[in-house]
């Protein structure tokens, strides 16, 4: 149970006043839904206006607070046009207040002709005369209400940076004072305040280090302090040995002797499989580099042993290609491989659900559905995720958790992870890295082109189609719209359908399972030349005639991201390309980032490089799925608190037994404000 002193901060952002339907809209878009949320919704930057009596050219390119009059209005002769109030100041001195997108009524409201309005805004020079764009206003009498100093926050349409401020300061109002859970020196040597000051600070000035810092170091903390009780209570608990006698392993027909690295990987997996305490492994594996065969050989092993497996992928794509490769490979060896996703309905879902509780399915591939409630296993020893970063650290907690005995877990990722973020989100796990690559996979050719020759791509496709080849072709990331990805990947199908006719398919986020599934077979079949899709299938899909890979913006992706869809290809025998698409305003740091992904095929490196590139921002790339990522720590400062982080949460749980002291009965408060409440029942005490 969450401690009653939070509650204030997890009351629904509606308890707030002012905060309505209308309201509540574009805060959810922000993902602000409760009160805490929008306490963790940090400013981004600061804007400075200085009050001035009168308006003078040597203040172009500042923002002012100045009183004006308006005088006279200016519409434009185009409907889209900007719309002018002309306005002077006390002494007569004219600026132009200029409009966009039509509001030529609320513009003509806000400054009615000959009344002085306290107005703030950006001053510019536009040729001769001085302007302000979208300036705000009020009337003399509310002349305080318009401050020189103004935090800027992310936003969505609907909502301004000034009305957050606003419902910020309600919600600072209502944190209340939480006991201490650091450890009081540390606090004193960073100079850190304390969390409800920090709050404070960090929305008052953007600037503000070290309120940032304090903040950061709390979420590294409350994740750290998680991840070490999952580790202890999972060591604590007692698993099932799985001791397979290597009968079903010696009838698997491979294709090719399995690598060094993997041979390792499995002789470790192996290893922590016969032990009592319940495996958690990471396995590394860059994109090809044959994870799937180390997860298969773990579930046969388990399979030997008595037990069951599970296999969860973080899409139902991912899930059924699982599904027709097992099945393949397993069924000579007389093993009942079953999928289940939120699409088996009816009596196929309950001859599954029967076929689990009886033992007689070996093995069971699925999306987050096979662990629902109404899932039980007969004997469930092994559980391999694929594609860690849909996984996160809640669900680790909740699956160790689940049953008296915890099967054994593995966890796959593709995304490199760089060393020193690995104690950030696998700080519980031991890890395995399958570092070089199985004969027959050859390098990526990667080119960095501008988007002005988009026709000259669009020719290199047609003689790559005419020639037989096929290809995928990814649209941005459109992070301002929610539909944006989907609209920019239907109108370059489109586009291209004009050239290659019902040769080009799409894929993307809001199409239905069944109908992703049916573009997706006919691209794997042959049937489409050119599949047009959005990041969903940045995910372990297999098509090994798809030898070119297009991603238009290329700058607009996470270079991990970018990492993950170059591995669409180069998955025969023939030479594979990749074209990364750039706009032509890029800042240095893309620059860099497009240099590093023409230059290697690395994914360790390109890791390592993220990481010192980037300097900010979330880890790897975009925003994950699955488990809500860092709100107030970035990488930079991840980074540079994990070590910190990591000693004090053992200092806590090794000093202070089971966390009964006054620090550790603290430090459950910060378990709960960071949602890591699972960890909070695997405490014990002793």
């Amino acid at each position: 149970m969450r401690p009653d002193i939070l509650n204030p901060l997890f009351a629904e952002v509606e308890v707030l006043k002012g905060i309505g339907p209308t309201l509540a809209k574009p805060l959810a878009k922000l993902g602000i839904a409760r009160v805490v949320d929008l306490l963790f919704h940090l400013p981004t930057g600061v804007v400075e206006r200085r009050k001035v009596d009168r308006l003078d050219e040597a203040d172009a390119g500042r923002g002012v607070i100045v009183t004006l009059t308006a005088v006279s209005y200016r519409g434009s002769s185009s409907p889209r046009g900007p719309f002018r109030v002309q306005a002077v100041d006390g002494e007569g001195n004219a600026v132009s207040l200029v409009f966009f997108g039509g509001k030529s009524g609320w513009a003509r409201k806000q400054f009615p002709l000959d009344e002085p309005r306290v107005v703030a805004g950006r001053l510019d020079l536009y040729g001769p005369e001085l302007q302000i764009v979208r300036p705000e206003s009020v009337p003399l009498a509310e002349a305080a209400e318009i401050v020189e100093r103004e935090p800027v926050y992310p936003l969505s349409a609907g909502i301004t940076s000034k009305r957050l401020g606003q419902l910020v300061a309600q919600a600072l109002e209502r944190v209340p004072g939480l006991p201490e859970w650091i450890e009081p020196s540390l606090v004193a040597s960073k100079g850190w305040p304390g969390f409800a000051e920090a709050l404070e600070r960090a929305h008052g000035d953007p600037a503000d280090e070290k309120a940032r810092e304090r903040l950061a170091y709390d979420e590294v903390f409350a994740n750290q302090l998680a991840l070490m009780l999952v580790r202890a209570s999972t060591r604590r608990r007692k698993g099932r040995a799985l001791v397979g006698d290597g009968r079903l392993r010696a009838k698997l027909d491979l294709p090719y002797a399995p690598t060094g690295a993997q041979a390792r990987a499995i002789a470790e997996i192996e290893g922590d499989m016969v032990q009592e305490t319940p495996m958690l492994r990471l396995l590394q594996g860059d994109v090809g580099a044959g994870k799937t065969l180390v997860a298969t050989m773990a579930l046969i092993a388990a399979v030997e042993a008595g037990a069951q497996g599970a296999l969860l992928a973080p899409t139902e794509i991912l899930a059924r290609q699982h599904l027709a490769t097992l099945q393949r490979q397993l069924s000579p060896l007389g093993l009942n491989v079953a999928i289940l996703t939120g699409r088996e309905k009816g009596k196929l879902r309950e001859s599954t659900l029967m076929g689990l509780a009886d033992g007689s399915i070996d093995i069971l591939i699925g999306t987050h559905a096979i662990f629902q409630d109404t899932v039980s296993y007969k004997a469930l020893g092994l559980v391999v995720v694929d594609e860690q970063h849909r996984f996160g650290v809640a669900q680790r907690l909740m699956l160790a958790s689940k049953g008296a005995h915890p099967p054994h877990l593995l966890v796959m990722t593709a995304t490199p992870i760089p060393r020193t973020l690995l104690l950030a989100s696998h700080g519980e796990m031991d890890v395995s890295r399958l570092d070089e690559m199985p004969p027959g996979r050859q390098p990526i050719e990667t080119r960095v082109i501008a988007v002005e020759r988009m026709d000259e791509v669009v020719a290199g496709l047609g003689r790559h189609v005419a020639a037989g080849g096929q290809a995928y072709w990814v649209c941005p990331l459109v992070e301002e719209s929610e539909s944006g990805d989907d609209a920019a990947a239907e109108a370059r199908a489109a586009a291209l359908a004009l050239r290659f006719g019902d040769r080009v398919g799409l894929v993307h986020g809001r199409m239905k399972g069944p109908d992703k599934d049916a573009v997706m077979a006919a691209f794997q079949q042959n049937a489409i030349s050119v599949l047009v899709a959005t990041t969903v299938i940045e995910v372990g899909v297999d098509v090994p005639n798809a030898t070119l890979i297009v991603i238009e913006a290329a700058e607009r992706f996470g270079l991990a991201q970018l990492h993950q869809l170059r591995g669409r290809v180069g998955r025969g025998s023939q030479h594979s390309r990749c074209l990364l698409l750039r706009g032509s305003a890029l800042s240095e740091t893309s620059r860099a980032r497009l240099a590093l992904m023409r230059d290697t095929n690395d994914g360790f490196l390109i890791a390592e490089k993220d990481l010192e590139l980037r300097g900010g921002g979330e880890i790897l790339g975009t925003r994950q799925s699955g488990e809500q990522g860092a709100r107030l720590a970035d990488v930079v400062q991840t980074t540079a608190l994990i070590p910190t982080a990591h000693a004090d949460a053992r200092l806590l749980t090794d000093r202070d037994g089971g966390l009964e002291a006054p620090r550790g009965i603290a430090a459950r408060t910060l378990l709960y404000l960071f949602e890591r409440d699972a960890a909070v029942g695997l405490l014990r005490a002793g």
